[in-house]
């Protein structure tokens, strides 16, 4: 990329941050890990307690980046419940009196970002239905396959497992998302100033304005693409995902297709920090994002440690090379 591109880029970015800041605080490194997924073609899973901001930030961001006419985003929201069903994410065929034939109304799925609440509170079956989607953008119904649009970003949150009434999610959909965020509580100082200022914020939120169009994100997804990645930290990324399979304490390590996500949020998150390139930081800010969720530990007393313990030796080498 040249200079004029990056700079280009960079500054579209940064006023889609600032804008999501007026409505989400004290949340910075969540809400650029969010847009890194987005610019790297992948879903995201937030994962916190109610009432944290998660469905506020996914909202704040399908909103800055929805226009009008060719460019509009749609965006839908799926609030998932033990009820709910396959076809009420994906569709179902129903009679035409007028045609007098049987034909297909698209479901929730049918958008470019889709906020999936809760996902955690319905059914394995109904999770995996989504499975498809996020892993090959197109839906089957019967004998036909259904392309979904060209972006699709989903965003999903859930509750800790630990609350009541949520089931775990299938290993093979965790592996479908790029990262797995933890929201977390704002600190003190950041808390008071939304009590006081929770009126200002919820009028932010009714103005939100178009920051990015739909072919501007299509545009910055080709950017992240392109920017460098020096080989010793394609080096360091193998060496990650080997180690998780080769360590004592974890029964199930990363997968191959864990590296090229690995890969793919570098790069982006490097675009979204400013740069063409990636430094070894970037592998330190997001490493347990990319990777940590994908794995089963021998226990949960283990599972801090165990994957510290890769990612600190890893990081020990790359600081020795000194690359940049």
């Amino acid at each position: 990329m040249d200079n004029a591109e990056v700079s280009s880029g960079t500054g579209k970015i940064q006023e889609l941050i600032s804008q999501m800041e007026t409505v989400i605080k004290g949340k910075r490194l969540q809400i650029e890990q969010v847009i890194t997924c987005l610019l790297a073609q992948g879903h995201i899973l937030m994962e916190d307690n109610p009432g944290t901001g998660k469905t506020v930030l996914a909202r704040t961001l399908a909103h800055s980046i929805s226009g009008e006419g060719a460019d509009n985003v749609v965006f839908k929201r799926i609030q998932f419940t033990p009820d709910l069903l396959p076809m009420d994410l994906i569709g179902a065929h129903i009679f035409d009196d007028h045609k007098k034939d049987f034909i297909f109304k698209r479901g929730p799925l049918f958008c470019n970002i889709l906020l999936a609440d809760e996902i955690n509170r319905a059914s394995p079956k109904v999770q995996s239905a989504l499975l498809e989607s996020m892993a090959e953008g197109q839906i089957t119904i019967g004998d036909e396959t259904i392309r979904l649009n060209k972006l699709f970003f989903t965003i999903a949150t859930q509750n800790p497992i630990e609350t009541e009434g949520t089931y775990p999610l299938p290993t093979a959909q965790l592996d479908r998302f790029f990262m797995k965020i933890f929201f977390g509580y704002v600190d003190e100082r950041t808390e008071l100033d939304i009590y006081n200022n929770y009126l200002q914020i919820n009028e932010n939120l009714q103005q939100l304005r178009q920051v990015l169009s739909m072919q501007d994100i299509l545009q910055l997804q080709v950017a992240a693409a392109k920017v460098y990645i020096h080989p010793e930290l394609v080096q360091a990324v193998a060496n990650i995902v080997r180690g998780t399979r080769e360590h004592n304490d974890i029964v199930l390590g990363a997968s191959t297709r864990s590296g090229i996500a690995f890969i793919k949020c570098l790069k982006a998150f490097a675009l979204v920090r400013g740069r063409d390139f990636i430094v070894e930081d970037d592998v330190q800010a997001i490493a347990r994002s990319v990777i940590e969720h994908r794995l089963i530990f021998r226990n949960k007393e283990v599972k801090r440690t165990a994957f510290n313990q890769i990612l600190d030796g890893e990081m020990q080498r790359l600081n020795q090379l000194k690359l940049h």
